[in-house]
């Protein structure tokens, strides 16, 4: 049984540089690439710490959701990758306002410490989406 795949592409996240897709529909199911912390306007790294990269992960992630046609209410799954898990109480004090709002369900996640990633950025983020 082979399943319908969809590439989701947008000018307002950064686009992929290798053989990968911002995002990939399957059904109702959105599943992202993971998203670090480049600025899509200039494709550089972000200036500043933890916050400031956080939040632009997860600007990122929001503008490849919103292209398909859904916002992060409905991620249910996410993984968090740290170059420094010393970073861990600052972005999730970011990673808070976007996923779990009060009154929102917040997804499931994992995080973990990486020994480094792309263009030396601290943070990177994936995400698992419902329609």
């Amino acid at each position: 049984m082979s399943q319908n795949k969809t590439a989701i592409s947008t000018k307002d996240a950064p686009a992929a540089i290798g053989p990968y897709s911002q995002a990939v529909r399957v059904g109702d199911t959105i599943y992202t690439s993971g998203q670090i912390p480049i600025d899509p306007a200039t494709g550089d790294l972000v200036s500043g710490g933890i916050t400031e990269q956080t939040t632009r992960v997860l600007e990122n992630l929001k503008a490849v959701l919103g292209e398909a046609g859904i916002d992060l209410t409905h991620v249910i799954k996410t993984t968090v990758f740290l170059k420094d898990m010393k970073d861990f109480a600052a972005m999730n004090a970011i990673y808070a306002r976007y996923f779990a709002p009060e009154g929102v369900v917040a997804p499931a996640r994992s995080t973990v410490q990486v020994a480094a990633l792309p263009k030396d950025a601290l943070v990177e983020i994936d995400c698992i989406a419902k329609e």
